[in-house]
C-alpha cells in the first residue's frame, strides 16, 4: 500500500527492538546453522550505520527486550553518555566515522551493563523466561509519540523494527494487540524479523495489520543480507520497492482465562473476550447470556401431530 503521507525529505525515525533472551540465543549458538548474540550484533551494528549514512537526518533509537524487563540501548540519558564518552574517549578509531563510533560504543556498553546486572542464579529456564517484547514495544511507541510531538513540521516518520528470537507468549497476547492497534492507529508500520526459532503468530499479526514487512532468516550467518535488503528502505522508498510480502498470517488468537493460544474460541459479543470453553457468564465483562433454542422458520415448523418434514411417511 502506498503511503502518500511521506516525501522524500523526511527525516527517518528507526525504532530497533532487539530481542535479547539469553536462554534462546544459547539455543541458536548451538543450532545447525549457529548464530550467536555477538556475531548477530556485529551485522546489527553495521545495519544501523547503514541507516544512519543512508540520509543525513536520519535517526535511530535501540531498545532491549531482556528477560523481565526493556531496557533503553540507544540514547541514554545525558549521565551515561557522557560515562560512556569518558571511558572511550582514548580508544577512538581514526578510520571510523565519529558518530558511527559513537552509536556502536553506546550500544555495547550498554548490552554488557545488561547483562552484567542480570543474575544468572535468578533466572531459571522456563515459561517465565520469556522476552518482554510488549514491555519494549510500549516503550518505543511512548518514545515515538514524544519525539513526534516536537516535531511541529511533521517531518519525523517512524518506524519500528523487531528482532525476534523467542515464541510467543500467550501471557501477552492482550497487550500486545493492544500495542499494535495503537501502532495502527499512528499509521506507525512495524516490520519484523524472525531470526531464530518458529514462527511468531502475534508478530505476524503485527506485521500484517500496521503494513510492515516480515521476514523469516532461513539462514541465519546471512542475516546482515536480509536487514539491508528487506529492512533498510525507509518509508518513502517502499512506495516505488517490492519488498517480501506474508502469503498466509497466522491470526490464532491467545485465550483469556487459560492464557493459552485456541484455534477455535468462544468471544463474549459484548466485550470480545476470548475463552477456550464456553461459558453462561463472561469472566472480563461478567455478561450472562441467555441462549435459547433457535426454531426454523414458520414456513417450514412441522405440523403438529403430522410427520416431521424429511422424514419418511408412517404405513
Amino acid at each position: 500500500m502506498k503511503d502518500a503521507s511521506t516525501s522524500e525529505d523526511d527525516s527517518n525515525l528507526l525504532v530497533l527492538i532487539i530481542d535479547t533472551n539469553p536462554f534462546v540465543w544459547a539455543e541458536s549458538a548451538k543450532a545447525t546453522v549457529p548464530l550467536s548474540l555477538d556475531d548477530a550484533l556485529r551485522q546489527i551494528l553495521i545495519f544501523i550505520n547503514a541507516h544512519l549514512a543512508l540520509k543525513y537526518n536520519n535517526k535511530v533509537t535501540v531498545i532491549a527486550s531482556h528477560v523481565g524487563h526493556s531496557k533503553f540501548l540507544y540514547p541514554l540519558p545525558n549521565e551515561e553518555t557522557v560515562q560512556i564518552k569518558s571511558n572511550n574517549g582514548s580508544r577512538r578509531n581514526a578510520n571510523m566515522y565519529p558518530n558511527f563510533q559513537f552509536v556502536t560504543d553506546q550500544i555495547v556498553s550498554s548490552l554488557q551493563e545488561l547483562f552484567a546486572n542480570t543474575d544468572p542464579s535468578s533466572l531459571q529456564e522456563g515459561p517465565g523466561t520469556s522476552s518482554m517484547v510488549t514491555g519494549a514495544f510500549s516503550m518505543a511507541l511512548c518514545y515515538i509519540h514524544r519525539i513526534t510531538k516536537q516535531d511541529e513540521l511533521g517531518h519525523i516518520k517512524p518506524r519500528i523494527l523487531i528482532l525476534s528470537v523467542s515464541p510467543d507468549s500467550a501471557s501477552q497476547y492482550i497487550p500486545l494487540m493492544n500495542c499494535i492497534f495503537s501502532a495502527q492507529k499512528a499509521s506507525i508500520p512495524v516490520d519484523v524479523c524472525k531470526i531464530y526459532g518458529e514462527e511468531t503468530a502475534f508478530l505476524q499479526q503485527a506485521s500484517n495489520i500496521t503494513g510492515g514487512v516480515y521476514v523469516k532468516v532461513d539462514n541465519s550467518q546471512a542475516l546482515l543480507q536480509y536487514l539491508m535488503f528487506a529492512f533498510l528502505p525507509e518509508r518513502y522508498a517502499r512506495n516505488y520497492l517490492n519488498l517480501p510480502n506474508q502469503d498466509q498470517v497466522d491470526f490464532r488468537a491467545a485465550c483469556f482465562c487459560h492464557k493459552k493460544i485456541v484455534d477455535i474460541g468462544y468471544v463474549c459479543s459484548v466485550c470480545l473476550s476470548i475463552f477456550c470453553s464456553w461459558s453462561p457468564v463472561c469472566s472480563t465483562c461478567k455478561t450472562k447470556f441467555a441462549f435459547r433454542p433457535m426454531l426454523p422458520p414458520a414456513g417450514n415448523r412441522p405440523k403438529i401431530g403430522g410427520p416431521i418434514r424429511g422424514s419418511p411417511a408412517p404405513n
